[in-house]
């Protein structure tokens, strides 16, 4: 296999991993703010201010919200073995998911029994600094979400070689998906007796990452955040994000006796346990955002208001509005960041550059937010209804100026460089033509032409796979070159992204998975 082959595949799955990490965080983002909410309303300094919630009924409602809210973080390994082969299977995707489930759990099994047979069962005092605890019921080495992530893949691989097995007769009835779960059990089996002997060198590499990110002060989460907005484009974010949020990378703390590695983990348990929220770990999470998301990329929308044409600004505000709304109240920023991306590098890097500064300010002067969008959900919940230790008021003073300098900076690089944002009717620039349909596109419009569509995708026989995460479709074709960017404009897209010779992104907005489910019924 060529080196080009081998990019291009490796390409692939890193999207799609990335992509199926999408899953348990959506959901852990939803009971991080049930967390909030319920650790919020038990605080004795929010009783104090609001007495009426002073009730013993009230009280034993919102520590219940509490105790749901917890779920996603106390079983978030499980949730990323699951959803990994679930995501990544093209076929038979419900047998992927089970067998999942059950490489997770013997894998954690035989782990637990090469710990017994080679006298390394840690006693539960010494569970902790043995690098051990308790998972689904059963003691093994504390891997957190790279054991999930480790198992997943493995049962990935499994599924796709697997699923279409075919036995002899007298064997028949283990044949195709049920042979899945089965090899299952054997492989991840032998990968349990395997995992102890080599996880030191992981955790040692994963705590490297670490080192590195905290030996830079400061500057670490200003990396961070630059980072994350850098690798977005290329759909491998979520890779980085997922990192620092639920491994070592990440930090490692002792929270109630418990060894708590990853930034996103380490708030939370925080938060469950009423214990004072580090800024350390907060400083990679929500609180870096929001001044860019809540402040700044809305400034850049006025600018690409301000200077679309007088008789065009009625047909482009539909479309400003909505990428506010959708930037500002949720935290999904493409449909903003893709209406200038591909038009100019110069706004591209200006905008990675201030998303680190973020970090960085929020950081400096002592924000503790946490949770993951940095949306105006974020910071009500886990800033403001907190109370003023969050410093939450910081978030606004900082959040001010980055609307000045987003708005001042985009209307003179836009007018000086005369550049084809929303509404100028400038000349075509490839890549970058907005169209009557697309100025016209709000995020409540599904009413693409689906078939032409597939014809600019190269046709059906030009597509391999289609997924899509929260705004853009991910496809896999045999030949990019086939695919019309300009036609899919055309057609509404917000832009393309031509990753490879086989790997193609379409920009479509947060109604993406409405558009890929209308595709995949065409195909």
């Amino acid at each position: 296999m060529s080196n080009h082959n081998k990019t291009g595949r490796m390409m692939e799955f890193l999207q799609g991993l990335g992509r199926t990490f999408m899953l348990p965080v959506a959901l852990l983002a939803f009971m991080g703010l049930l967390l909030g909410l319920g650790s919020a309303f038990t605080s004795q300094a929010t009783i104090e201010t609001l007495p009426f919630l002073d009730n013993n009924l009230l009280q034993v409602l919102f520590r219940f919200i509490t105790t749901i809210g917890a779920f996603a973080f106390s079983y978030l390994p499980l949730l990323f073995a699951i959803a990994i082969p679930l995501g990544l299977a093209r076929e038979e995707k419900g047998i992927a998911a089970f067998s999942g489930v059950v490489g997770y759990i013997i894998m954690n099994i035989s782990i637990n029994f090469y710990l017994g047979e080679t006298a390394s069962l840690a006693n539960s005092e010494m569970m902790s600094e043995a690098g051990q605890g308790m998972i689904l019921g059963i003691q093994s080495l504390q891997m957190g979400v790279l054991g999930g992530i480790i198992s997943g893949i493995i049962v990935w691989r499994l599924h796709t070689k697997f699923y279409k097995t075919k036995l002899p007769d007298a064997f028949a009835f283990f044949s195709g998906t049920r042979f899945v779960p089965i090899i299952t059990s054997l492989v991840m089996a032998i990968v349990g007796l395997i995992l102890p002997i080599f996880w030191p060198f992981f955790a040692s590499f994963i705590q490297g990452i670490g080192k590195v990110i905290g030996s830079a002060g400061v500057f670490g989460p200003f990396l961070f955040g630059a980072s994350e907005r850098l690798l977005l484009p290329f759909g491998l974010h979520h890779i980085l994000v997922a990192m620092i949020r639920f491994t070592d990378a990440g930090g490692t703390q002792i929270i109630n006796g418990e060894t708590i590695s990853g930034a996103l983990n380490i708030f939370f348990a925080q938060l469950e346990s009423g214990l004072q929220i580090s800024g350390e770990a907060t400083a990679f999470l929500s609180q870096g955002k929001m001044p860019t998301f809540m402040f700044g990329l809305p400034g850049a929308a006025l600018a690409m208001y301000h200077t679309a044409l007088p008789e065009n600004r009625n047909r482009v505000k539909g479309l400003l509005i909505s990428g506010v709304v959708a930037t500002a109240i949720t935290g999904i920023t493409e449909p903003l960041e893709f209406l200038f991306l591909f038009i100019s590098p110069l706004l591209w890097i200006f905008h990675v550059i201030m998303t680190g500064a973020g970090f960085l300010a929020m950081s400096v002067l002592g924000v503790v937010i946490g949770n993951t969008d940095g949306s105006l959900f974020d910071f009500i919940i886990f800033g403001v209804l907190q109370g003023t230790q969050t410093r939450w008021w910081m978030v606004i003073f900082v959040g001010l100026i980055w609307f000045a300098i987003y708005y001042f900076f985009f209307k003179m690089i836009i007018l000086k460089k005369d550049l084809a944002t929303p509404g100028r009717r400038s000349p075509r620039v490839k890549g970058t033509n907005y169209t009557t349909e697309e100025l016209n596109y709000e995020s409540n419009n599904l009413d693409y032409n689906v078939k032409e569509m597939i014809h600019s995708l190269g046709g059906s026989e030009n597509i391999n796979s289609i997924s899509n995460c929260v705004t853009r479709l991910r496809l896999s074709v045999k030949n990019s070159e086939n695919v019309d960017s300009q036609k899919l404009e055309d057609l509404g897209a917000l832009g393309v992204i031509k990753l490879d010779n086989n790997n193609v992104q379409v920009i479509i907005g947060t109604h993406v998975e409405s558009l890929r489910q209308d595709i995949e019924k065409n195909l």
